[in-house]
């Protein structure tokens, strides 16, 4: 499989295809009546070697692999990166009428051993051989003239462009307590993890290079006093992608994300009962010179959390502030890329998210940004056969200027079919 088409794969805590476009696959077999079946994947391996200074004494909400507040916590790992290795299966119709329908189903396991109690042994990874598998994609798509239509569990649209255009899509970046489970490339220091969900989605037929999508979905908790999920989760995305003579490639997008839900009304809950509120926008745009790929993305908007679209209070701080209002964030994401020749590619990348006091809070504790920065030379021993090195500095900061950083190395290969 080309790398083109394999760094659409993904997400981790982000890792997939590109949804709506099922990938080359390495061999078809094909059935009765013109029905088919395709598979692809990836198996991916990365060494890490990571030295994370004490946390601040009074402060919680970072990221960084290391809640010890008076000593260094030094990790060596070996495991998966930001992808998890993947095995998927398509499912090809008949053309009828026009139309293709395909069925996709992905499976992301990762290679670490469980970290749980199993065979009574507290803790134990040697023995825990059990490996971590989520079942993040199973859906279907029904292509014609009129455009696309996807139901099933597939990435979602809002940020869904940042993550996949991340160079780290298909490295380490960023890790965090991994235990068996991905490492976060520029999840929560760039942009906010996508996520997998339960989606309809209509995309428009493509107009010389212009798309347009629109998803309605599961709607999520928007802060730990959200009481029910009663009105869906809409999200879209206007894209563009073209091609140009010379070796010059261009995209852009622009997606958007709202939602409602109702505050509990629980004595003492302020604002008890009122909407609380998520709305959102992020962009992107690159271009390609030949060898050259320069790459600028971001977002911005209210009731969103710090790793993940909407958190729902699960990680940093609540969403909302003192006065249960929405806070705001943003963030984004700058990269460079260079592809020496046909085998060896470097780049580098630096990303920030960051979270905003409400209008009267007084509080310093509060976590202000992640950031990290990437450096990484790849080289690609043939079309299926990637080895990565790379070294990664990430830093949390906090309001009051407290803050943690961590120094890693990593050492992976990819293989792709």
């Amino acid at each position: 499989m080309k790398k083109s088409v394999a760094i659409t794969l993904g997400l981790c805590v982000a890792a997939s295809l590109v949804a709506t476009k099922p990938c080359s696959a390495a061999f078809t077999v094909g059935g009765e009546n013109g029905w088919q079946l395709t598979t692809d994947g990836i198996v991916d391996v990365f060494a890490t070697y990571t030295m994370t200074n004490p946390a601040p004494a009074g402060h919680a909400g970072g990221l960084l692999d290391n809640a010890n507040t008076d000593s260094y916590n030094q990790r060596f790992g070996v495991g998966v990166g930001l992808l998890p290795s993947v095995v998927a299966f398509n499912i090809k119709a008949p053309t009828t009428n026009g139309v293709d329908s395909t069925v996709r189903i992905g499976i992301y396991p990762s290679i670490q051993n469980r970290n749980d109690d199993e065979m009574g042994l507290t803790n134990s990874n040697r023995f825990s051989v059990g490996p971590n598998i989520d079942f993040r994609e199973i859906f279907y798509t029904a292509k014609g003239k009129y455009g696309e239509i996807l139901a099933g569990r597939a990435l979602n649209l809002y940020q869904g462009k940042n993550i996949l255009t991340d160079m780290t899509l298909l490295t380490a970046g960023t890790a965090s307590g991994r235990n068996n489970t991905v490492t976060l490339g520029h999840i929560g220091s760039g942009y906010l993890y996508a996520g997998f969900g339960p989606q309809i989605r209509y995309t428009t037929p493509d107009f010389g290079g212009l798309k347009f999508a629109i998803e309605v979905a599961e709607p999520y908790k928007i802060a730990a006093e959200t009481a029910k999920t009663n009105s869906p989760r809409v999200e879209g995305e206007l894209s563009y992608a073209k091609t140009f003579g010379g070796g010059i490639s261009t995209q852009a997008w622009l997606s958007g994300i709202y939602q409602t839900a109702p505050r509990n009304n629980a004595v003492g809950t302020v604002r008890a009962g009122k909407d609380d509120e998520t709305i959102g926008g992020a962009y992107g745009f690159s271009v390609g010179v030949k060898g050259l790929n320069l790459l600028a993305s971001g977002y911005g908007g209210k009731g969103l959390g710090m790793v993940s679209a909407q958190d729902g209070g699960t990680f940093d701080a609540n969403a909302t502030d003192i006065n249960g209002h929405a806070r705001l964030y943003w963030g984004f994401l700058t990269q460079a890329t260079y592809k020496i020749n046909s085998s060896w590619m470097v780049g580098a990348n630096y990303g920030q998210t960051r979270q905003e006091k409400g209008a009267t809070e007084a509080t310093n504790v509060l976590i202000q940004k992640h950031e990290s920065a990437v450096f990484d030379l790849t080289y690609n021993m043939n079309a299926f056969t990637q080895f990565i090195a790379e070294y990664t500095y990430a830093q949390d900061r906090w309001h009051d200027g407290a803050h943690q950083h961590t120094n890693q190395i990593a050492f992976g290969t990819m293989f792709y079919w």
